[in-house]
């Protein structure tokens, strides 16, 4: 038995944005999905190099496992320099990023490569499964058992990425291999579909409608249904028998959104002028691409009128979409600061170097935003802190951390006593042999022994524990 995949694509705008910044591929051997950031133009670039820079591992025919994750890892690594190279030569596009998530198969062997928070699933034996993490603050909570996925779900700001696919940054994207066996299902998804379409609901189309391009239009449909407040793209991808299966493999390799679309094409070039084919480094035209559907998987309807609008002029609705925008704006504006309040509600302790000191917020920072503030100096040394203890502590509430200060100060204290009764005891010591050795005079006979103060021995409270232990 040879596996193979069955698969479909599309894209569709949604139905707030004017312009598609994603971008996606599908072809017998690699899917793969881009969400372009950045704002007018700049997304589209990026998701569209991201994917000219993936896409030719397709016809690579690598079957080794680590072959496949180091050739993923140089695709990505070859789209961050090219998207540094073009912030530089255009300082308008400067911080312009994309999401990355492809598979790359090997007969039962995927490649997982991930990057943003674009996602994959699995739906294996009825179950649904998540198969990438995402790179978002959101998440990034969930993990530390701070934020329930229940909240982390409606969050305002959800969809704050900590991790991207930029020209600014090293690329340093999640690689795993994953197993795949025969009547698997996998669904590739921009966060423009799981931002309003819950797991349930995706996990109900995928295992209901048998379909591949069927299930990507329903999916679609759902998002649109729900607001449509972004780009949507999905990819739906059966495992099949090549030999004897009901479904027969699909063969033909598909581009969609903005990789597959004029504008972005007429950037990459001028992008890429100075090449000698035109392209960038390591890319595949789209016209290379055997029965390449561009154009008609790049639309949520299929129908040509809709594939015309898409490939020409932009809808005109700047009225009611400025007007949206500018709801938006305040939103999230208002989302930002409720998740800022909702941070200082918790308190940490840690050192800045000399001295304990509880602090105020979360011990994380977002690009120059610090989450948190001093709330007290306790006055104790760093050096006294119990070395079971790891600074900072976990963000708890104020009574919390104060018992965690508290906790610190008797064990400072009882330090202190301990070693004030050892110097006690040692100048106790001293005294008591200079005694006994001025008991006899140099004749032998003795004399009164004088008094000799030393002060009051020190007290080590009962319940401080044993010297040497925390």
């Amino acid at each position: 038995m040879t596996l193979a995949l069955h698969y479909a694509l599309l894209s569709d705008v949604g139905l707030l944005r004017e312009g598609n910044e994603d971008s996606a591929y599908a072809g017998p051997r690699l899917l793969a999905i881009a969400d372009g950031m950045g704002g007018h133009a700049a997304g589209e670039v990026a998701s569209a190099v991201a994917i000219s820079a993936i896409a030719p591992l397709d016809r690579q025919n690598l079957t080794d496992s680590d072959d496949m994750l180091e050739a993923l890892a140089a695709a990505v690594a070859s789209a961050r320099n090219t998207l540094h190279d073009m912030s530089v030569s255009d300082p308008s596009v400067e911080g312009m990023g994309t999401t990355l998530t492809a598979l790359l198969w090997a007969g039962a062997r995927v490649a997982v490569c991930h990057i943003g928070d674009s996602r994959a699933y699995l739906l294996r034996d009825g179950d649904l499964y998540q198969i990438t993490r995402d790179h978002t603050l959101i998440q990034s909570l969930v993990d530390e058992g701070r934020l329930s996925p229940a909240a982390a779900a409606n969050h305002p700001q959800r969809s704050l990425i900590m991790r991207a696919l930029q020209g600014s940054t090293e690329a340093d994207p999640d690689l795993a291999i994953h197993d795949a066996i025969l009547g698997d299902r996998y669904l590739l998804c921009s966060d423009g579909l799981t931002d309003v379409v819950s797991d349930k609901q995706v996990h109900e189309v995928l295992s209901t409608v048998p379909d591949a391009d069927q299930a990507v239009r329903q999916l679609i449909a759902l998002a649109n249904r729900n607001g449509g407040p972004d780009n949507i793209t999905c990819i739906v991808a059966d495992v099949v028998d090549s030999v004897s299966g009901p479904v027969p493999p699909t063969r033909e390799s598909m581009l969609a959104g903005a990789a597959a679309h004029g504008d972005a094409s007429t950037l990459l070039r001028a992008a890429t002028a100075g090449s000698p084919d035109g392209h960038l480094p390591g890319s595949v035209p789209s016209a290379s691409l055997n029965g390449s559907r561009a154009s008609a998987a790049g639309t949520a309807g299929g129908d040509e009128d809709t594939a015309d609008e898409d490939l020409g002029e932009p809808r005109r609705r700047w009225p009611v979409v400025t007007t949206i925008l500018v709801v938006l704006f305040l939103l999230i504006v208002g989302g930002l600061y409720v998740g800022y309040r909702e941070t200082q509600s918790q308190y940490f302790v840690a050192s800045d170097g000399n001295q304990v000191i509880i602090y105020r917020g979360i011990s994380q920072k977002i690009a120059w935003l610090n989450l948190s503030s001093v709330y007290q100096r306790t006055g104790i040394p760093t050096s006294h802190v119990p070395g079971d203890l790891s600074l900072p502590t976990t963000p708890t509430t104020l009574a919390k951390a104060q018992a965690t200060v508290q906790q610190i100060r008797f064990l400072y204290n009882c330090n202190q006593e301990q070693t004030a009764l050892r110097e006690w005891n040692a100048k106790y010591a001293a005294k008591l042999a200079q005694l006994k050795a001025s008991k006899t005079s140099k004749t032998g006979k003795k004399h009164k022994t004088p008094t000799v103060n030393i002060g009051p021995k020190p007290v080590v409270p009962a319940n401080c524990p044993a010297q040497g232990t925390a």
